[in-house]
């Protein structure tokens, strides 16, 4: 189980949370359809991406009650037979009524087998450019994530959890060959950073890095970046794309992990006697 094919689906989005879902398993099926075994849809895939829309969209994600968009990739993981990476909704607790950014994966049997709720919530001012404070109505998550594949295990984060090298690099060091961020960088931060931190994320720990956003609509006030890719563990694009809807596909190989780790041997030269192991 060395080889997989990773579909990113740069979906977009709209303002009905039904046709928003019904885009999702259509892009999803046809990504099984070309041989993905893991499908990642972008952050904020039910909901056009706002604080003013969050409260209206959340759902409940819990054991005892799931909401529609939840019961919906379970069922469409199971019908294309992938491991899905649920992107993320607005998830509304129903034991505080706080409101998470969060992200669901599910198996290729329909069971939920992680949930992420953003860490670091997106709260930046870049005077006459963006300002944008998802904690005026969103709180964070306090948990680190990943879950297990045939493949082996993946990390989870989301958007603006990607600027902290600290998750990248726990998870890999705890056995995740890939980290995957649904995101929906804007037209500011994007053309900067969006592939700079994947793939400074993808070199500090030799392993596979994928970002999923939304496409662009201009029909909203929020203009996602776009540019879904996936950078390998030498820092290489793997695949990318540019605005508009589509899906990226990737055939990974684990086996360049162990050729760039052993190439670049930095595990083994770390320096731990000078420097705190995040990761302990």
């Amino acid at each position: 189980m060395n080889k997989l094919r990773m579909a990113l689906v740069q979906l977009k989005v709209g303002s009905n949370k039904v046709t928003n879902i019904t885009n999702a398993r259509n892009m999803v099926m046809k990504a099984s359809e070309q041989g993905a075994k893991l499908v990642v849809l972008p952050e904020c895939f039910n909901s056009p991406y706002g604080t003013k829309y969050f409260n209206d969209y959340a759902e409940n994600i819990s054991a005892n009650e799931m909401g529609p968009t939840s019961l919906a990739l379970s069922k469409m993981a199971k019908e294309a037979n992938v491991y899905l990476v649920g992107g993320s909704i607005p998830e509304r607790s129903a034991e505080s009524g706080n409101i998470y950014n969060t992200c669901t994966v599910w198996n290729d049997k329909g069971d939920m087998i992680a949930k992420h709720r953003k860490i670091h919530l997106f709260d930046i001012d870049v005077p006459n450019k963006i300002r944008f404070i998802e904690s005026e109505v969103l709180s964070p998550g306090n948990d680190m994530t990943s879950f297990e594949t045939p493949w082996g295990k993946i990390g989870v984060g989301i958007c603006y959890d990607v600027r902290f090298p600290e998750l990248a690099m726990i998870a890999a060091r705890k056995g995740c060959f890939a980290m995957i961020y649904p995101g929906a960088f804007n037209m500011v931060t994007g053309p900067m950073h969006w592939e700079a931190l994947m793939r400074a994320r993808a070199i500090d720990n030799m392993i596979f890095v994928a970002g999923c956003s939304p496409a662009r609509d201009l029909d909203f006030s929020y203009h996602a970046w776009g540019h879904s890719t996936i950078v390998g563990p030498k820092g290489d694009i793997k695949s990318t794309c540019e605005f508009d809807e589509t899906i990226v596909y990737s055939d990974i190989d684990l086996e360049e992990i162990s050729e760039i780790r052993t190439n670049i041997p930095i595990y083994s030269q770390r320096r731990f006697d000078l420097y705190t192991d995040v990761s302990k």
